[in-house]
C-alpha cells in the first residue's frame, strides 16, 4: 500500500463523520514533508453554519496553526473529493505543494476536472496533482450520502 493510499485511508475516516451532522462526506488531511499527518478534517458546513467549512480549508487552518505558519511548503493535501475553486485556492495561497485527491467533480472541480487552477501558470504558484487515489471508495461515500438524501 502507497503512503497516498494510507493518507487516503486517514481522509476516508474523517470524510465518514460528517454525514452524522448532515454535511456531505468529504475528508481531507494535511501530511508535512515527512510524512505525518499535521490536520485531518471533514466538511462542517451544516455543522457551523459557515459556507467555507470545507474539509479542505479547515484542514490547512489547523496545519498552519501545527506549523505555526501559513506558508505550508513542502505540504501535500489528501481530500477524497476533487478541490473547488475556494479550497484549490486556499491551497495555492498555502503554498501546497501536491495535491491528491479521490473522487474527481466534474461539476465544480478546480484541479483538472472543470478547471485548473493547481497548474494555471498565470497564478504565483503551482502544485503537483495526483488523482484516483481510492477514488471508488470516496465516490461511493457521495453517492450513498445522497442516495439517502432523495
Amino acid at each position: 500500500m502507497s503512503d497516498f493510499d494510507t493518507w487516503m485511508g486517514h481522509a476516508l475516516s474523517e470524510a465518514a463523520k460528517a454525514p452524522y451532522h448532515d454535511d456531505v462526506p468529504v475528508g481531507a488531511v494535511v501530511v508535512g514533508p515527512d510524512g505525518t499527518v499535521l490536520a485531518a478534517r471533514h466538511n462542517e458546513r451544516e455543522l457551523t453554519g459557515d459556507p467555507t467549512a470545507h474539509a479542505e480549508v479547515l484542514a490547512l487552518r489547523d496545519a498552519a496553526a501545527a506549523l505555526g505558519t501559513w506558508r505550508l511548503d513542502g505540504c501535500t493535501l489528501v481530500v477524497t473529493l476533487e478541490p473547488c475553486p475556494m479550497c484549490a485556492g486556499a491551497a495555492l495561497a498555502a503554498r501546497i505543494a501536491h495535491v491528491v485527491f479521490g473522487a474527481a467533480d466534474a461539476k465544480a472541480g478546480a484541479c483538472g476536472s472543470l478547471y485548473n487552477l493547481a497548474t494555471d501558470p498565470r497564478l504565483h504558484h503551482e502544485m503537483r496533482v495526483s488523482s484516483g487515489t481510492r477514488a471508488n471508495e470516496a465516490a461511493f461515500a457521495l453517492r450513498h450520502f445522497f442516495a439517502r438524501r432523495r
